[in-house]
């Protein structure tokens, strides 16, 4: 009776039926996994944002497959705003990134096609990818004394079937940016194998450093699509806005822009008051990254000087987003070390392998969480792991 896409064990795995089971006990939870700012204590503009959506021009209907003018134009001013010259008529707005995926999937794969994607990274591709008869083929990022891509082993997974290579820019949720060689190299393999590159840059705001990070919106050589939204860059996920960028090599980017709209026409999936309210909704983004980061950086702080004073945990290198890496020593798997931090501490977090990490001895907490609930949980972890990993010294040397 049922597609064959939609054939997933949808059983809960022992992890995820602790935490249900936790739940319903009511006691009070740490939760290191939390994504969703709108959970997260920060303090937005009710007003501006409430007001933004009483637009009379609401009542109206022009539905224009590529998102409404002035919408687009937004989007574009956002790009002005970060030195990356963007046009309105290159952008194609769609209600999530998890949308604009699935329309890139139509776009460029046939049933049985490949698309390169990073590991680790963030599971959402494999459930589009399932749904859209795509298969996924994983290129290694390498940790050493910071993460970068592993180009001998991309290049090596390429096959006749791959029509993309996708990459997430910081990643999720290792931290790392692109370095300019990584894109440069990536653009040049792409358009050397007529190849299109996809670029997630969700998390591009969030840099930990003072350089601002180059968006691949810039990429010339390869037909390239470059996404983001308001979930990330103004913490706004319940809005539902997001958008695609196109650049590359013009008569590529026109028989796509040409494919594409005729996609997003079929659709129509976006509303008329978000559309009309972007403008608005984007100038969020000023103070809620502001107090994004400041989160990010005092919870940074103080899982840092909290693992100074301990040997039994160590934290990988980052350079942006919202999520840490630990790297811990392998007294349990990463399943068995969540799940008795869950019912014996009530702290919840992601064992590596929920971000496809090739193995244990990873565990992968929110950097957004508030400041008291993220040291109370760290606490309850590092307690555990002293106790479990007593005498054992990590090889931190390259952390």
């Amino acid at each position: 009776m049922f597609s064959y896409r939609t054939g997933w064990n949808l059983e809960h795995s022992e992890l995820s039926g602790a935490l249900d089971e936790y739940r319903r006990s009511g006691r009070p939870l740490i939760d290191l996994t939390e994504s969703n700012p709108a959970k997260c204590g920060f303090e937005y503009d009710a007003q501006r944002i409430l007001g933004s959506l009483h637009d009379p021009a609401s009542l109206s209907y022009d539905p224009i497959a590529q998102g409404l003018p002035q919408a687009r134009a937004a989007a574009a001013r956002y790009y002005l705003s970060r030195s990356s010259n963007v046009i309105a008529d290159d952008i194609f707005l769609t209600t999530s990134t998890s949308e604009a995926y699935s329309f890139l999937l139509r776009l460029l794969c046939n049933p049985g096609d490949d698309v390169l994607i990073p590991q680790p990274g963030y599971p959402l591709l494999n459930f589009l990818a399932d749904l859209h008869d795509v298969t996924l083929v994983r290129y290694p990022l390498i940790y050493d004394y910071g993460w970068q891509i592993d180009f001998h082993s991309l290049q090596q997974a390429i096959t006749p079937r791959t029509r993309a290579i996708a990459v997430v820019h910081p990643n999720n949720p290792t931290g790392h940016f692109c370095k300019a060689h990584e894109m440069e190299q990536l653009s040049k393999i792409c358009a050397e194998r007529e190849l299109a590159l996809i670029s997630d840059e969700v998390f591009l705001d969030f840099s930990l450093g003072g350089e601002v990070p180059r968006s691949f919106t810039s990429s010339s050589q390869a037909l390239t699509f470059t996404m983001s939204g308001l979930s990330k860059v103004s913490g706004l996920p319940q809005m539902k806005a997001a958008w695609v960028v196109l650049s590359g090599p013009p008569p590529l980017k026109q028989q796509a822009s040409a494919r594409m709209e005729m996609i997003a026409d079929t659709y129509l999936s976006m509303n008329t008051p978000i559309q009309l309210a972007l403008s608005t909704l984007l100038e969020q983004r000023h103070s809620f990254q502001k107090q994004c980061v400041q989160r990010v950086q005092r919870n940074l702080a103080c899982l840092d000087e909290m693992l100074s004073t301990q040997n039994s945990c160590a934290r990988l290198g980052l350079e942006g987003g919202w999520y840490a890496v630990l790297k811990i020593p392998p007294v349990a798997s990463d399943d068995e070390l969540a799940r008795e931090l869950l019912t014996e501490r009530g702290v919840y977090l992601h064992p590596g392998h929920f971000y496809d990490f090739p193995g244990d001895g990873y565990l992968v907490v929110s950097l957004i969480v508030p400041e008291a609930a993220f040291v109370s949980g760290i606490a309850a972890l590092l307690e555990l792991l002293g106790e479990k990993s007593s005498g054992f010294i990590p090889d931190s040397s390259n952390a």
